[in-house]
């Protein structure tokens, strides 16, 4: 069976197509930057098994008291300094 008619035969799933400089990805690489900084690169692993059971026992502790995200700006203000980021990094490049 291919991919799309896995898809058909299980509505409930559904792709989300976004920007890889969509801004909620920042949510994941920020706590993937931090199980790094707080478990990964202090430990010694012999295994995939040992660093696997070290990210679960950092998820477990971590929800144990989590922590609402609240968005502190608008649609519009990420979208505008997204296009002027954009607009900056397209001055610079023509002006190689």
């Amino acid at each position: 069976m291919d991919r799309l008619a896995w898809l058909q035969n299980h509505p409930r799933f559904k792709l989300h197509f976004t920007p890889p400089s969509a801004s909620w990805m920042n949510l994941f690489e920020r706590f993937f930057a931090e199980i790094t900084a707080k478990r990964i690169r202090r430990g010694s692993y012999s295994s995939v098994d040992d660093l696997e059971d070290e990210i679960y026992d950092y998820l477990l502790q971590h929800n144990t008291k989590p922590k609402l995200f609240v968005w502190s700006k608008t649609a519009e203000d990420i979208i505008t300094r997204e296009r002027r980021a954009l607009d900056a990094l397209n001055d610079t490049r023509g002006k190689r």
